[in-house]
């Protein structure tokens, strides 16, 4: 028997408190065009939604970080959030570093000739799996009460601020591109503290005109000097081995007013703290807008736990946070990268008395652009949902967020649908969010929204449909443009372009029908890509509708006109919005929608260099077999098991040469190695030195030889050590199948392919 659900209904609920504008920024800081407010930020007048993408310059070559900025902002993201690690920095007192990839004034130069904002975390403590929190060993060693107002400590502190400080040579102060400065990481219990750093920062020349603060695990911050900052992560690798999926993840894949995550870092601050913290309200304060700066953008991998999350995954905790009311987007990390050498390692690790070991270099995080400039399918779902933002940002802003009178009873709830509410008393959009990882969810049967706006009612659709599972929707109520009102749409709004006519672009739900109603009543159903005009007394509009499988190739260019493109390969531009395209074809296919002709029309491109795009399967040649038996654990650390020692991965890992084809040589290419194996640990070794490494999780591993620094000659090996069926590290469904398919032990290289992309520019 089908279940019957009670009635879907929401009433919209207005601002519970009066707008109000705290000192940061319209008294303190002030940058002329730049205002917080408790509900949103304001940006020459006009509410804005930020998206900030994490990327760690120290972590990326030089020779990249215009190619990254150029990605993430093709992403959507307005702003790149970077830590500075004062271990990559000044591992050495008597030697600090600015140089090359340690340049952080260059990188700034980047973001700005990029127009992308930055949102600087200094620390002095970071975190983000860095060796001792981003402390320098001798930082580390030092006879201070580190992270308090030890009066020894802050000198130190005072030491490094300076050095940060010159080396951004006044980029950080004024009109610069340094939007917000983060203070500490994760710190919960010393307000005050938070305050004199402030200050020091400030007396050595670092401010911006937003001061922020991680605010999760219930954090106690001083009341009006920091913006509290919140995150979301629907998975995480610093969970017991044997943990199931924790109610601190399973929270994030449904609607709620909550922000704070107590269970992010929670293994850090259970080593930290002896005691049990004081609880704090879970809730933005009336002062704040609700904001984010790490929501999970993929999830790094311990070698105890290796979770593996989908681009679906990634996109319905962001999707939550939109409907939840969330008035800045920050994803941690949005590109991955790679740890700089270092005398001891860079990561964390057990050997440093940390809970997780990490991979000695590879940081790719399973982020929307990875460790080697590839995108991951979630670029393309987080960036249609960025660019609603960029076009309706501006009155989604002033939209606070109502939940429907019947609410799933709790994170095992997988029968009550999940929805919201965003809107102003008249117009609004209604978000749904029917997935999650780990516990599969049934289709939602029969499901009818009734939402009370204002004096009115709007029920939605015209006859009961089925929600099926994987669905994020974000349909628009009394949406008007072009001087026509639509009263609903089971399509989610995606952009806005302009024009004479203005074109209204929805995208498709997989399984739903599209269903168009306006202000008089009729009801109206767009074809596929096929624009739909629209005309009332007040106007025109078009509807473009896209199908699922367009959508998932759509980007949105804000620059130099907004624009709407269908390419399956990644584009990027700048604030020109000049489109480049990277691809292993022939030549690009790239369609940009022409409004006024109301149809797609072909883009032409010209090729950057002479050398021709190719691919390959690489020939592998096995140099030496595994050890005969590899051992179940390597030790254990607080009860989670141990990476083997470099000793050990060396003594029992079997060796393959990777014999490439001749093209990989050519310097107009850039060439990417993607690898199918199955296995423990992996290396990958040029030239005899090992340039990244990675714990496996069922998924494949690509990697950049130009990054690398491969030159012709030079051997490229691969170094993979079997997994023991018995292992207890814990692995992704299929990935664990396999183990256990495999018998004593597991290790196979499956393939490696061999691309060399090309870039093109628009003519």
């Amino acid at each position: 028997m089908p279940t019957e659900h009670p009635p879907l209904t929401v009433a919209h609920h207005p601002w519970a408190t009066d707008l109000r504008r705290p000192r940061m920024s319209n008294e303190e800081d002030v940058r002329p065009g730049l205002s917080l407010t408790s509900r949103h930020l304001v940006r020459d007048g006009v509410p804005v939604i930020p998206v900030t993408g994490e990327l760690h310059y120290s972590r990326v070559p030089r020779h990249r970080w215009a190619q990254r900025l150029r990605q993430m902002r093709a992403g959507g993201v307005t702003a790149v959030a970077t830590y500075v690690f004062w271990l990559h920095h000044v591992e050495h007192r008597d030697a600090p570093r600015f140089d090359g990839h340690l340049d952080v004034g260059a990188f700034l130069d980047e973001c700005a000739a990029a127009g992308l904002d930055v949102i600087l975390r200094i620390g002095p403590w970071c975190h983000g799996e860095s060796r001792n929190g981003g402390f320098p060993d001798w930082v580390r060693d030092a006879p201070v009460r580190h992270r308090t107002d030890d009066p020894a400590y802050l000198e130190l502190v005072r030491e490094w601020f300076g050095q940060l400080a010159a080396a951004l040579a006044g980029r950080c102060a004024g009109d610069g591109p340094v939007l917000a400065v983060q203070l500490e990481n994760e710190l919960y219990d010393q307000p005050g503290h938070l305050v004199t750093l402030k200050r020091l920062a400030r007396e050595a020349g670092l401010t911006a005109p937003l001061w922020v603060a991680t605010a999760w695990g219930g954090a106690d911050l001083p009341a009006q000097e920091v913006l509290p900052l919140y995150g979301g992560y629907g998975d995480g690798f610093w969970v017991d081995t044997d943990a199931p999926w924790d109610p601190t993840f399973r929270d994030h894949y449904f609607f709620s007013h909550v922000w704070d995550d107590p269970g992010i870092g929670a293994d850090v601050r259970r080593a930290q703290h002896a005691g049990p913290l004081a609880a704090h309200p879970r809730t933005p304060s009336d002062l704040f807008p609700p904001a984010t700066c790490e929501l999970g953008g993929g999830m790094g991998t311990a070698y105890h736990r290796r979770p593996r999350p989908t681009a679906l995954d990634v996109a319905t905790v962001a999707h939550c946070k939109i409907g939840n009311g969330s008035a800045w987007q920050g994803y941690y990390m949005y590109a991955g990268g790679t740890n700089p050498p270092g005398d001891h390692g860079m990561q964390e690790s057990h050997a440093t008395g940390y809970p997780n070991d990490l991979p000695r270099l590879g940081y790719d995080f399973h982020a929307p652009i990875g460790e080697a400039g590839v995108l991951a399918p979630s670029h393309a779902e987080l960036r249609r949902q960025h660019a609603f933002l960029a076009a309706f940002g501006a009155t989604l802003a002033g939209m606070p967020s109502s939940l429907p009178g019947v609410r799933p009873a709790g994170v095992e709830d997988t029968s009550t649908l999940r929805w919201a509410l965003r809107a102003d008393g008249d117009s609004g959009f209604l978000f749904v969010a029917w997935h999650q990882p780990h516990v599969p969810l049934a289709a939602y049967r029969d499901a009818r929204f009734r939402v009370a706006l204002g004096g009115t009612e709007l029920v939605l659709p015209s006859r009961p449909i089925d929600i099926p599972p994987g669905t994020l929707a974000r349909w628009p109520l009394h949406l008007t443009a072009g001087g026509v009102t639509l009263s609903w749409a089971t399509a989610s709004a995606l952009t806005l372009l302009p024009g004479d006519v203005p074109t209204l672009v929805l995208t498709a739900e997989p399984g739903i029908a599209p269903e168009l109603v306006t202000a008089d009543g009729a009801v109206h159903r767009a074809a596929a890509l096929s624009p739909l005009r629209l005309t009332s007394a007040g106007g025109a509009l078009d509807v473009l509708v896209l199908d699922p499988e367009s959508a998932r190739t759509a980007w949105v260019c804000e620059d130099g006109g907004r624009r709407l493109l269908l390419c399956a390969d990644e584009l990027s531009w700048g604030p020109d919005g000049r489109i480049r395209v990277r691809t292993s074809d022939p030549a690009p296919a790239v369609r940009a929608y022409d409004p006024a002709a109301r149809s797609f029309v072909d883009l032409s491109f010209a090729p950057e260099g002479p050398a021709a795009a190719r691919v390959a399967d690489a020939a592998v040649e096995e140099l030496r077999p595994a050890g005969p038996a590899v051992p179940v654990a390597y030790g254990k650390h607080e009860g989670r098991p141990s990476a083997p020692s470099p000793s050990v991965f060396d003594e029992l890992a079997a060796v393959y040469r990777v014999v490439l084809p001749g093209w990989a040589a050519d310097e107009g290419l850039d060439v990417l190695l993607d690898i199918g194996w199955a296995g423990d640990v992996a290396e990958v070794r040029v030239g005899g030195r090992t340039v990244t490494d990675r714990f496996w999780d069922g998924s494949r591993w690509t990697l950049s030889l130009r990054d690398a620094g491969h030159r012709p000659g030079d051997a490229v090996t691969l170094h993979v050590l079997p997994l023991a069926a018995g292992s207890t590290v814990h692995l992704p469904r299929d990935a664990r199948d396999r183990l256990l398919a495999a018998g004593g032990q597991l290790l196979a290289v499956d393939d490696v392919r061999v691309a060399g992309l090309r870039t093109w520019h628009e003519r």
